[in-house]
């Protein structure tokens, strides 16, 4: 079976076509047939080894890889209940990497609780696209649980989490402040922000600007900005972040540390994703598509920025 994958950790230079052993389903899990995989900044980050225990030497290739799409061809035993899936159905999936084991991949076994039907209005690269990234902010607005016209900020709201951050915050009926260049403005004020900062201003200070000085409810940080806008905050609020960090808000400030990985057995969360998309109420934007043998090009695209969506692999 042909992965995209690495031997040794490093730029992007070093992800190639492997052959690893074909993988069959096994009770509960489904194999999928890949077309499509999107190119994650998570994806960069495996490359590079940059996750806790990465330092040692590679004794089997790594696959990235956390958005996949395609068609079952293989359905394993004892199924959960309520699945209706069959081999040829187009799905999209979610995949929590590990070692070999990731969406670079021509197939991949999963977990049926991880898949869910493709949505019908899109291709295998738009299939690709939204699950990983839509996932993590709706676990996140789960967290935070804020009532209809609390306040949320949301810093990158013109990334991938964070437009979803946005999207679904406000069909909650929550009020959005979110940054944005300011030709990209009318882009998040589509999405559904109430307020749309301007990114080259002090974020802090316009939070708390169209707050009355209080701050707002919570605040959701994609772009890693950390304790550079925690001030935006209210005492006694929340906070999200997604990369770890040993930040103490103080305030009474409430932090949750945001890891999807952690969802991949959400079938309910992931089915409700891929339904909003196929209605309409959430995009999955695909920047370009590249063969997944120029995984590489992909890579340092990514690195380089400049693209809004998804850069997907085609397999």
């Amino acid at each position: 079976m042909k992965v995209i994958g690495l031997t040794e950790f490093g730029a992007a230079s070093v992800l190639r076509p492997l052959d690893v052993p074909e993988r069959h389903a096994g009770p509960g899990e489904v194999r999928v047939r890949v077309r499509a995989a999107a190119v994650n900044p998570v994806d960069a980050i495996i490359r590079a080894g940059g996750f806790a225990g990465n330092d040692r030497a590679v004794t089997e290739p790594v696959v990235p890889g956390t958005d996949v799409a395609g068609t079952i061809d293989e359905v394993g035993t004892d199924q959960p209940d309520g699945f209706d899936l069959a081999i040829g159905d187009a799905v999209s999936g979610f995949v929590v990497p590990d070692g070999s084991h990731g969406g670079y991949s021509e197939q991949i076994v999963l977990p049926a609780l991880s898949v869910t039907r493709m949505p019908a209005n899109g291709s295998y690269a738009e299939g690709a696209a939204f699950l990983s990234n839509a996932l993590t902010a709706e676990i996140t607005l789960e967290h935070l649980a804020l009532d209809p016209g609390q306040t949320l900020a949301v810093t990158g709201a013109t990334g991938a989490v964070g437009g979803y951050l946005v999207e679904l915050a406000a069909q909650r009926g929550i009020t959005v402040i979110a940054d944005a260049r300011a030709e990209e403005s009318d882009r998040v004020r589509a999405l559904g922000a109430t307020v749309v900062l301007d990114r080259e201003d002090d974020f802090v200070a316009g939070v708390l600007a169209a707050t009355d000085g209080v701050g707002a409810d919570a605040l959701a940080d994609p772009a890693i900005l950390t304790d550079r806008v925690i001030g935006a905050v209210r005492d006694g609020g929340q906070v999200a972040f997604y990369l770890p960090t040993d930040i103490d808000p103080g305030r009474g400030i409430r932090v949750f540390g945001s890891y999807v990985m952690r969802s991949n057995l959400r079938h309910d969360a992931i089915e409700r994703l891929a339904r909003a998309v196929e209605r309409g109420d959430l995009t999955a934007t695909v920047a370009g598509t590249l063969p997944a043998e120029q995984a590489a090009t992909a890579h340092d695209r990514l690195e380089h920025g400049g693209f809004r969506g998804r850069l997907v692999l085609e397999f």
